[in-house]
């Protein structure tokens, strides 16, 4: 059955490319880029960027047979389309666009090898259910690089203790400090992931330069070279704005069935046929359209469910 609806932070039609990614924050953008290229596996079967807006860290992903690009906003899509493509250099890896709901994502069971969420959770008022879902997609023995926000990083401790600002970051509970941005505690992202069967191999925190001041009196690539330095500190604690961990996936999962891909939101069925403008639900007769060469999964086309 479909998902309960839950509140969705949407980046349509914003200008999250070019300014948040623009001038300003190279450093932040170099300080991720070295902390996924640790922890990633360097080549896969296939991998999904959930809540990877217009491709940012795609040329990271060059060593993958298949990618999937997965957000909320078409319009962030459509941009990482005319970005890349629907192919990587020498016709591989092949790229998919594909827009939905991090609660209800429309794939198979144990379908990716990898799956990649960066700067996504923050956005999530039901983090464990977006958890859940990765560990239905991952496949048996898979790797999940997650990134959160965390709570306990020093500039919140500090303002903690000088009282000016009310949450502790000591607290485990997450706090949403801005409508639909929440910050996580460490230990209670591990505990999340542990429930759902996702167990934590290695941690590295990142971003630990994120102040005005730095960045306005040292370069971004020293800035950089400094947080790549730290970042394997994670593995002893956690301070920074931003968490980086790897986790392993059960290694007991079935396969997915063969040949099935995309999964029916409203129904759960695999059954899904391909009617060129359209992908339809053999079951529930769900319909669900193709925009500009993107799969369109936020809702069935109006009427097609019996």
């Amino acid at each position: 059955m479909a998902e309960t609806a839950r509140p969705i932070c949407d980046y349509e039609d914003s200008a999250y490319r070019t300014e948040f990614w623009g001038q300003g924050r190279e450093y932040e953008d170099a300080a991720e880029r070295a902390a996924l290229r640790r922890l990633l596996p360097p080549t896969g079967r296939r991998l999904i960027d959930i809540g990877g807006g217009y491709g940012r860290l795609f040329p990271l992903y060059s060593g993958y047979d298949e990618v999937v690009l997965f957000d909320y906003a078409l319009s962030q899509l459509r941009q990482g389309r005319e970005l890349w493509g629907d192919a990587g250099p020498e016709g591989k890896p092949r790229y998919t666009y594909v827009a939905g709901d991090f609660y209800n994502l429309p794939f198979t069971h144990g379908l990716f090898a990898t799956v990649v969420m960066v700067r996504t959770l923050h956005h999530a008022a039901d983090a464990p259910a977006v958890l859940g879902g990765v560990a239905h997609i991952l496949s048996s023995g898979g790797t999940f690089v997650l990134e959160f926000a965390n709570k306990r990083n020093l500039k919140a401790i500090l303002r903690y203790l000088l009282r000016r600002q009310d949450w502790s970051p000591f607290n485990r509970q997450p706090v949403e400090f801005v409508k639909l941005n929440f910050d996580f505690h460490p230990a209670w992202v591990r505990e999340r992931l542990s429930e759902v069967g996702l167990q934590v191999q290695k941690t590295r925190t990142v971003s630990h330069f994120r102040l005005g001041l730095f960045k306005r009196t040292a370069p971004a690539g020293l800035l950089a070279a400094l947080d790549r330095l730290l970042q394997p500190t994670g593995a002893l604690f956690q301070f920074s704005p931003s968490v980086f961990v790897r986790c392993r996936g059960r290694s007991d999962k079935p396969s997915p069935p063969p040949g099935a891909f995309f999964r029916c939101t409203v129904c759960g069925s695999t059954m899904l046929v391909d009617e060129q403008d359209a992908l339809s639900c053999t079951d529930c007769g769900a319909r669900f359209g193709m925009r500009d060469g993107i799969h369109d999964f936020k809702a069935p086309i109006e009427g097609s469910v019996r």
